[in-house]
């Protein structure tokens, strides 16, 4: 009898033992970018924010117990092409969720042949996490069930920039330099029609549409803005593209202010340094000096690891909300998750962030901050420059949201 006991408490457990690891499971994420190539840099570094975030969101059981996190890196060598190929490696790995931000040239293309995927293969649906290819199209007219966008698209930017240059009496003579892809012609254009609308004073003495990561003098460029008596730049430029420009402005005295979409991101506050103390500023949905931020321990902990600055938020609020919504659908499906995602509205790091249903486009604050001398209320520098980023101006959600366009075609709810 006692024999038969202790064979019933044995099967008892192992059965629990097997129930439990049934219900252990790692959700990969496909992190499809440049890791090598002209922004293998900013590639690089970012990879690092995600495979952090996972890290963070498997040890506090964000989707729940047993469900881990894990970043699977994919060399697209910031090529649409190289993209689509990866995509089908993706696939075949049974990998369900893809992450990418940088360039819209990639972002469009991409989040169409996942579309394309999904409705020939729909019982191995694939999720793309957007968290920073900024295109408005993207969540407009070429908005998909399977996109989601963690970051502000341009119109959404430049409606906040040229809110606060509205007020700012200095500004007589715009100079637009972006790059020559969907990203740079929607920041110029936007810049174009908001500032006339707001600013109908202000003339726009020139602009430039610079091929994306080809340019390395940017000496040229410099000469122009400074013929065209250029009192202030708007720049949508990232990674080295903005690196490159800034040094060469620093390097050639240009005093014209500069309102920039990406000056937080790797290198570009090295290469600013103090020249561009009181004159650079950005447009940021965060940056580390917001006052009262909750996530400082966050910022801290990704500095003290990897010697490199934590800016990229969306790695976080893209991760942390996946696990919610897999919490939520009680599934790791990505046609459940999907379901469960659009609508979410959750706490974030900079306040509650909602990720709108009717076009999948996150909703949350945005902030004007200018690069300038660590203190006070810019407790953290960047990059050990002893220069950081301070607070101009805050803009709450419903200010900072735009109308979409967006007719979305939704798959059967499960």
């Amino acid at each position: 009898m006692l024999r038969a006991a202790a064979t019933a408490v044995l099967t008892v457990l192992i059965a629990a033992g097997v129930a439990g690891q049934a219900a252990a499971q790692t959700v990969r994420l496909a992190y499809v970018e440049g890791l090598s190539g002209p922004f293998a840099a900013v590639g690089q570094n970012i990879l690092r924010h995600f495979q952090f975030a996972a890290e963070l969101a498997t040890s506090r059981q964000l989707a729940g117990p047993g469900i881990s996190f894990e970043i699977v890196p994919f060399d697209n060598k910031g090529s649409p092409q190289e993209s689509l190929t990866l995509l089908r490696a993706i696939a075949d790995q049974g990998i369900r969720y893809v992450v990418q931000g940088q360039g819209s040239h990639v972002a469009i293309p991409l989040s169409e042949a996942i579309a394309r995927h999904n409705e020939r293969n729909p019982g191995q649906s694939i999720v793309y996490l957007n968290y920073a290819a900024i295109d408005p199209d993207l969540t407009n007219s070429k908005c998909s069930f399977w996109h989601f966008r963690f970051d502000a698209h341009s119109e959404m930017k430049m409606e906040a920039l040229t809110d606060y240059m509205k007020d700012r009496p200095e500004i007589r003579n715009v100079y637009l330099l972006n790059q020559n892809y969907s990203h740079g012609h929607q920041t110029a254009r936007f810049a174009r029609e908001l500032l006339a609308r707001k600013r109908p004073d202000v003339k726009i003495v020139g602009e430039d549409l610079v091929p994306l990561g080809q340019v390395r003098d940017f000496s040229p460029y410099i000469a122009k803005i400074r013929a065209a008596n250029a009192d202030t730049i708007i720049t949508g430029n990232w990674g080295t593209d903005l690196v490159l420009f800034v040094r060469a402005a620093r390097d050639a005295g240009l005093t014209a202010n500069m309102y920039t979409y990406y000056a937080g991101v790797i290198g570009t506050p090295t290469a600013m340094g103090a020249s561009g103390a009181d004159r650079v500023r950005q447009v940021s949905y965060w940056h580390p000096n917001i006052d009262k931020y909750p996530g400082e321990a966050i910022y801290d902990d990704f500095k003290k690891r990897f010697g490199e600055e934590w800016y990229t938020l969306a790695s976080y609020t893209s991760v942390t909300m996946l696990a919610e919504a897999i919490k939520r659908a009680g599934s790791t499906d990505p046609l459940r998750v999907a379901f469960a995602m659009e609508g979410l509205k959750m706490p974030s790091l900079t306040g509650e962030i909602e990720m709108r249903a009717a076009d999948h486009q996150l909703q949350q604050p945005l902030f004007i901050s200018t690069f300038t001398k660590a203190g006070g209320a810019v407790r953290h520098d960047s990059e050990k420059t002893g220069y950081g980023f301070r607070t101009e101006k805050a803009i709450p959600t419903y200010v900072a949201s735009t109308p979409t366009s967006c007719t979305m075609q939704r798959p059967a709810k499960p």
